[in-house]
């Protein structure tokens, strides 16, 4: 499959040679803005990405102040919404941020939301728990102790439409015992103290349960293949990298097969490696050599070398 065929281009643009390419995905090294710009429009099923968090402290990978990161993403969105599909998703991975020197929140995250509101629906709000997050920031939590753990990510689901494709169908979630035994013992239809009725309704096996917006996923996959590649090359690991089963459940939930996803940032790309092994098409764009060059790592079938005594 060529680039023309997996990745819809804009006519008349010269389109930059692959860092990597596999039988369903490209990623670019490239920036994310020149980049974007290269795609046709409506072209995109789902974008789904996580970019610099406006944080205090500098990373390797480059953020910006609080302050400044509306104005900073704002290029990045103009051409997300132009490439995205009227029925595809927006799916955008934010963490927070406290304000310096002070025990408070940075509201950075929802002021952005509002402007993104004037240019997208919120199809809807979810939050990532990662229960294995450190105990930060250390100054209000283990020094002080006036803070608990700062362990939730936002993340926005936007939409160009009030009816963005998407079906829970795929994300269902085995039933917990007690449901199961509901359905093989069934009981007698009544009212809650909450008002809402208990119908026959909730006796039907749809096949699982539906999932609720809160996904809990920890970040501590030190064995993952990635890792070992990298570090056999000699290359850098990325400080900021998707758990898989995050974007396993957007793409799952908000795309079929052959769909095109595509990842701004891409970073150590979980994104398109999740999108491959799930059938999709997938674009990556990394402005990091070294990153890309580690997240071909992902794509490798030789496991890596284990070390020797």
């Amino acid at each position: 499959m060529n680039t023309s065929e997996m990745i819809p281009i804009r006519p008349g643009v010269i389109v930059p040679e692959p860092a990597y390419t596999t039988r369903l995905g490209q990623c670019w090294n490239t920036n994310a803005l020149e980049g974007l710009a290269l795609l046709a429009d409506d072209s995109v099923d789902l974008v789904l990405t996580s970019p610099p968090f406006a944080l205090r402290r500098r990373k390797a990978y480059g953020n910006v102040e609080p302050a400044d990161y509306t104005a900073w993403l704002w290029p990045y969105i103009e051409q997300i919404h132009r490439v995205l599909h009227p029925q595809g998703s927006f799916v955008l991975e934010l963490g927070g941020a406290w304000n310096r020197g002070s025990g408070t929140r940075s509201l950075y995250q929802y002021q952005l939301l509002i402007e993104l509101s004037k240019m997208f629906y919120l199809a809807q709000d979810f939050y990532w728990y990662n229960p294995s997050k450190l105990p930060t920031p250390a100054q209000w939590v283990t020094i002080r102790r006036t803070r608990v753990k700062d362990a939730v990510n936002l993340v926005w689901w936007l939409s160009k439409t009030t009816d963005p494709r998407a079906d829970n169908r795929k994300v269902l979630r085995p039933y917990s015992p007690s449901m199961k035994r509901l359905l093989r013992d069934g009981y007698d239809p009544a009212m809650r103290p909450s008002q809402h009725e208990l119908s026959k309704v909730f006796q039907r096996d749809n096949g699982g349960a539906i999932p609720p917006n809160m996904l809990m996923v920890p970040n501590t996959r030190s064995s993952d293949p990635y890792f070992a590649r990298c570090r056999e090359a000699g290359l850098p690991i990325h400080p900021a990298r998707f758990p898989l089963p995050v974007p396993e459940f957007f793409i799952r939930f908000l795309t079929d097969e052959n769909h095109l996803v595509v990842d701004p940032f891409s970073g150590s790309n979980t994104v398109g490696f999740m999108a491959e092994s799930m059938g999709r098409r997938w674009l990556g764009m990394e402005i990091s050599k070294e990153y890309v060059d580690g997240s071909k790592m992902r794509f490798l079938e030789t496991p890596p070398k284990k070390k020797t005594a």
